[in-house]
This record gives C-alpha cells, sequence and structure tokens, in this order.
C-alpha cells in the first residue's frame, strides 16, 4: 500500500498552496491541499490514506482541502499531540457544513465517516476550547486504514504515519525531510558540528528542512533575507513548537538552543512576512555561547563590558554637554559610556538628518535598562529624559534607516536647583 505524507504546518501568514476555486464559501481561504497540489489531493484515486501534520493557533482552524472524483465513502480523522483536543468540520465547496465530530475517533480524537458525492470540499480541525494544539489530520476512503479507533480502542502506533517503506526499515519522518520534504545535511546533523549547514531556497518553494541529532548537541540556526523577513520555528518529531522567532537581527532570524537537544529527528519551518518568492538563506551551526553573548552587544541589547574587550567610546564626565558624531551603517550598534558625579537628570539626544532613524538604549553600569526610546515628538530622531544617580551609563545607538548615515549624539546632565 502507497501512502502520502504531507509534513505541512499552517502558521499566519504562511504562502499555501493554491486554494480551490470554490473556497468552500471562504471557510478554504489559506487551506492547502491534502497531497500537497490539488493533483495529488483526489481521495477517491487515492491508494492509501492521506495526512498532514498540523499547527492550529490559538482560536483558529487548520483547513485541509481535498476532492472526490467519484461518488466515495470516506474516513476524516484528527488527532491531538499530548492533550491535544481536535474537533472536525467538514464543508463543501458551496460553504455548507456537511458533517461535524469531536470525540468519535478514541478519548480526544475526531472521526468523521460519511458517503460523499463528487466534488471539493474543505476539512476544517479547531482545537476545543480555542488553545493552541498541533496534530495529524487524516483523510481517506473507508477501506483506508484508519489514523483513530474509536470509542474504546488502542491508540495507533506512531509508524502507522509513515509509508510503509520507511516503518518497515525503522527510520524516521525526518528521513523525509519536512514541510517541502527537504533535509538540511545528509545523515545527521552531529556529523558537521560545530561547523554549519547552509541551503539556500525560496520559502515558497520549499517551506521546511528537516534534520536529526544522533546525540545530544546545542545548535544555532539563522534565516537570512531581510527583503524576504523570515520566521523560524523548530519543531520535533512530534510537531511541537519548541522554539520560534522573528526579527532577531533587522528582519532576519535566528534561533540559539543553549539546552541540548535530544537525539531524535527535528523540523526547521519558515513563513516569509514580506516576500516568499525570494531566497533565504538557513544555516545550522554549533552554538557557540562567546558567539552569542556578543551578538547581544552588537543589537544593543545587553551591556558589554568596559575592560577593552568590546569597542566602547568613552566620552568622560558629563558636566553641561557632550557631543559625538557617528557615521553608521544600517542596523549596527554604537556604544558610548559617560560618568556622571551627581544626582540629576540626563538628557540624551540622537539626531540623524536625511533618512536617519536612530534609537537610543540608556543603562546603568550593572546593565539595567534606565531609559529607551524611537521616534520622539513628530519625526525620527530620538531621545531620552532619565533621572540618575551618580555612576556610569552606557548608551547604545543604532540606525533602523536602510542607508549609511551621519547622526549626532548630544548628552546633557541638569542638576536639581538648590
Amino acid at each position: 500500500m502507497t501512502r502520502a505524507l504531507t509534513l505541512l504546518t499552517l502558521l499566519a501568514g504562511t504562502a499555501a498552496a493554491p486554494a480551490l476555486a470554490q473556497d468552500c464559501g471562504g471557510v478554504g481561504t489559506g487551506g492547502i491541499w491534502i497531497g500537497g497540489d490539488a493533483a495529488s489531493s483526489d481521495v477517491a484515486a487515492a491508494a492509501g490514506p492521506m495526512n498532514q501534520l498540523a499547527l492550529v493557533l490559538a482560536g483558529n482552524s487548520y483547513v485541509s482541502l481535498f476532492s472526490l472524483s467519484a461518488a466515495a465513502d470516506v474516513r476524516l480523522e484528527a488527532r491531538g499531540n499530548g492533550a491535544g483536543d481536535p474537533t472536525l468540520e467538514l464543508y463543501d465547496d458551496a460553504g455548507q457544513s456537511v458533517a461535524f465530530d469531536d470525540d468519535s475517533g478514541g478519548e480526544t480524537a475526531a472521526r468523521i465517516e460519511t458517503s460523499l458525492d463528487a466534488g471539493t470540499y474543505c476539512l476544517a480541525m479547531s482545537s476545543f476550547g480555542g488553545v493552541p494544539m498541533t496534530g495529524t489530520v487524516r483523510v481517506g476512503l473507508a477501506t483506508h486504514e484508519a489514523l483513530t479507533t474509536g470509542p474504546g480502542g488502542a491508540e495507533p502506533d506512531g509508524a502507522d504515519l509513515l509509508p510503509p517503506d520507511l516503518a518497515e526499515s525503522g527510520e524516521t519522518g525526518t528521513s523525509m525531510g519536512c514541510g517541502d520534504g527537504a533535509t538540511i545535511a545528509d545523515g545527521t546533523i552531529d556529523d558537521i558540528l560545530p561547523g554549519a549547514a547552509t541551503v539556500t531556497a525560496p520559502i515558497d518553494e520549499v517551506s521546511g528542512y528537516g534534520f536529526s541529532l544522533s546525540a545530544p548537541a546545542t545548535i544555532s540556526i539563522t534565516a537570512e533575507n531581510e527583503d524576504a523577513d523570515p520566521v523560524l520555528t523548530l519543531k520535533d518529531a512530534s510537531g511541537a513548537v519548541l522554539y520560534e522567532n522573528d526579527d532577531y537581527d533587522s528582519l532576519n532570524s535566528r534561533i540559539d538552543v543553549s539546552t541540548p537537544l535530544e537525539p531524535g529527528d527535528y523540523c526547521i519551518e519558515l513563513r516569509a512576512l514580506s516576500d516568499a518568492s525570494l531566497p533565504v538563506t538557513v544555516t545550522v551551526m554549533g552554538y557557540d555561547p562567546e558567539a552569542a553573548q556578543t551578538s547581544l552587544y552588537d543589537r544593543g541589547e545587553r551591556v558589554p563590558p568596559l575592560d577593552g574587550s568590546y569597542p566602547v567610546e568613552m566620552l568622560g564626565e558629563v558636566t553641561g554637554r557632550l557631543r559625538a558624531d557617528i557615521r553608521h551603517e544600517p542596523n549596527t550598534v554604537a556604544w558610548f559610556a559617560v560618568d556622571v558625579t551627581e544626582a540629576g537628570l540626563l538628557l540624551v539626544e540622537a539626531i540623524a538628518p536625511g533618512d536617519g532613524d536612530p534609537v537610543l538604549y540608556l543603562y546603568d553600569d550593572l546593565g539595567r535598562e534606565v531609559g529607551y526610546n524611537d521616534d520622539a515628538g513628530s519625526g525620527l530622531d530620538s531621545l531620552i529624559a532619565a533621572r540618575v544617580l551618580p555612576g556610569t551609563y552606557l548608551l547604545a545607538v543604532k540606525d533602523l534607516g536602510g542607508e549609511p548615515s551621519m547622526m549626532r549624539l548630544s548628552v546633557e546632565r541638569f542638576v536639581p536647583a538648590d
């Protein structure tokens, strides 16, 4: 028996396969063909059932699209991972509800068994109670192997979700990759650590990469192309979301896994918030704690040391007004330190002529954020006014503009009148 496993996850904003011409009255908008495309989603002609791994966000539904070239008896199922409690509702191409089920699959699994005419259909999986969940959707004929057992039955073995050739060999689903069936590297990722494996492709062509670990490992994953604005999600073999990131470095994304991942199969899923047709470079590498710390300094999110190991320009004591001119590259951070000898008010301004768009951060010498500002007043310049005590303060200045720019930093101190 041949069965297809389509490992696709619907997230808000993900580019999906083309929806039905008749989109089930709007229900099927953004839905995903159960077989990967319209031509492969005719259940009446399928040799076996078809599956999708689905993520349901709070209050939303995951919609699977399928067709029947002839009238048939079908079985439609959904099984949640962990404590997930899925419900299923079937719609015809006019948007009319045909059937609904909650727990007929046994325990919390959903199962619809019905006879359908030839046509196109939308199957919506939701989470009972509206909480986020992951799960598996299966669409097949009544004669195909079931995902669920019905009330009172034993839970099916997880190997049933794999095509027979993989299930019999003992391999796992990651050997097929995830998303569009791609893998980040041949063999296990351990073979290349602490080095890196890199692939580049548009997200609308490859929306995910699978990889395996044979031993516990800490890793970093990046997705780079600011014009595409990629979002990274890391999932385990059950489909559970482990980490997600957007805009770690400008519009690029990064996940640092500092706690070792256990041996097993994992999936890197991608979506583009801007242009999914642009190539995105995905890299998996060994986690470097020192590089991760330096990256926090580079983004202005952690105060660097003042021992000379990281560039910080010392402006000296603020007795009246200090001024510094900065030639800035887009989305880079310049660090400055000032000394305050009396309690008072510190007024910090970042002024950028032209298309510059500065952002200011102010920290004390213990690394606590004292102030932050972007776009003070009606313009793009930034200003922080903060009460300060005697001590050393650090300023981080970033330019969000798209071109190199000149900026002026001004620091003034005001003391209370006697």
